[in-house]
């Protein structure tokens, strides 16, 4: 037993010691104790963050032997080392040694390696491990704990004289040539490359990055994939460890070829640039192309409002019906539809579609269905509700059929594709209606690609009556 291997043991002891008892008098000098909670996600599968989750190993750092950074099994390791050298069992005793150290290896191996493996994957992976700031401290950290067991490997490697021919100083001599250019490489500043915490793109104010504004702060979250519209795509391919100085200025250049083509995104210069694919995220950074396309969406609401104004012109030009019958009560609208039919519910019985009949009415409890256009289109629609059965009127109307319903809350409403209803159809109040449908224009519909507005109209007459089988009059 040398001074040397105590030595290697004591300092063995003392560096695994040495982070907790630097935490420790932090905290009584500061009361800061250390504690940070970081909460990330992600789509991406990460696989060295799922294998420190799966990895039974991973379990050995929660064993109290290793608590302390593992001093207490160093502590352990080094008194059966001492046991067994003291009765002449140095082998044993230097495989107690190696075992411990083979054990507090391979506590940190379990952490240390699924964690570089992330980080060689790119920013998407390495958030799962902490904000960029901490990450490089992290890392030091664990292999900082690596250093315990080095020294007790040699604290029990035997004391003997090995002499070192040229061959192996000159290949020792050249790998630590190459390590040393390595880390000088790896330590250049490459540029950061942020991502979603470091810019806050969910906007909670946590951001740790300084120097941006929030356009481009809002431009790299594009580019990374952390907005709705890049979210699915993980973000603009290619771009994804570009750091972020080099995206914004490829982003700035790209908004100066879009300012001179009036910010146009897919004018051809645009669409020819090097940087091209940068232009799905380029409304946050470039001025005239969100003034682009706030103007062509004004272009689609005018026109949007011209086409709804036409058609509703177009059906108040129809004549208003005249009932044989006064009704309780009479409404009329232009409903609008992009899948066929406009539909009608109470409470609590949305999203029911009834088949219909003679493809023109449907019914189930507490639901309603009318074809209303060839897919997409509008119609001239007008309700009408009675008290009692009202005359059959078949002039003038191509089809007309009469189906049964049951009201369970009297609170039946018809609802078209804009949101628009027409409410108070049952005015009974819960209870079995009849609902007669009136329709002409379908045959105009089919035979004109584009059919003018107004083409189709329905009448729609309630009024209370047994749920009997329907009739089709027409």
């Amino acid at each position: 037993m040398s001074r040397r291997s105590w030595a290697l043991w004591a300092g063995a002891t003392l560096t695994a010691l040495a982070p907790t008892l630097c935490f420790q008098l932090l905290y009584l000098l500061t009361g800061d104790d250390g504690v940070q909670v970081y909460v990330t996600s992600g789509s991406a599968f990460c696989p060295g963050f799922e294998m420190s989750l799966k990895l039974p190993v991973s379990q050995l750092r929660e064993v109290p032997l290793l608590y302390f950074g593992g001093a207490p099994l160093i502590v352990l390791g080094c008194a059966a080392w001492w046991m067994a050298v003291r009765r002449g069992r140095g082998r044993l005793g230097r495989t107690a040694g190696r075992c411990v150290a083979g054990a507090l290896i391979l506590s940190q191996l379990s952490y240390l390696l699924p964690m570089l493996v992330d980080l060689g994957l790119g920013p998407g992976c390495a958030a799962l491990w902490g904000p960029p700031d901490e990450v490089g401290g992290t890392l030091a950290i664990r292999l900082y704990d690596l250093l315990p067991p080095v020294l007790i490997l040699l604290a029990v490697r035997p004391e003997r004289f090995t002499p070192r021919g040229p061959v192996f100083r000159t290949t020792a001599a050249v790998l630590t040539a190459a390590a040393v250019l390595l880390l000088v490489a790896e330590s250049a500043p490459a540029g950061e490359v942020s991502w979603e915490p470091a810019l806050d793109c969910a906007g909670l104010g946590h951001g740790t990055v300084r120097g941006l504004d929030q356009g481009e702060k809002r431009f790299l979250c594009a580019v990374r994939g952390y907005t709705p519209e890049l979210m699915e795509t993980g973000g603009i391919p290619g771009w994804e460890r570009v750091p972020d100085r080099e995206v914004l200025a490829q982003g700035r250049q790209l908004c100066d070829v879009a300012t001179r083509n009036g910010g146009d995104v897919n004018a051809a210069p645009v669409q020819a640039a090097p940087q091209a694919s940068l232009a799905k995220a380029l409304p946050s950074l470039c001025p005239a192309v969100v003034r682009a396309q706030q103007a062509e969406e004004q272009r689609g609401e005018e026109e949007e409002r011209a086409y709804v104004a036409a058609a509703e012109r177009a059906c108040a030009a129809h004549p208003r019906h005249r009932p044989r019958l006064r009704p309780v009560r009479q409404r009329q609208a232009t409903m609008w539809t992009e899948f066929w039919q406009i539909n009608g519910w109470e409470d609590g019985y949305e999203g029911t579609t009834p088949d219909l009949v003679e493809d023109l009415v449907g019914s189930e409890r507490g639901a309603l269905a009318l074809w209303a256009a060839d897919e997409v289109g509008n119609a001239c629609v007008t309700t009408e509700s009675y008290a009692r059965r009202p005359p059959l009127e078949l002039k003038g109307w191509d089809e007309v059929v009469e189906v049964g319903y049951e009201s369970p809350k009297g609170s039946l409403c018809l609802v078209d594709g804009d949101g628009q209803d027409l409410c108070g159809l049952t005015p009974q109040g819960p209870g079995s209606y009849r609902v007669r449908v009136h329709l002409r224009g379908r045959k105009l519909v089919y035979q004109v690609a584009y059919p003018p507005e107004g083409a189709v109209e329905l009448l729609i007459m309630i009024y209370p009556g047994k749920a009997e089988k329907p009739v089709v009059y027409r």
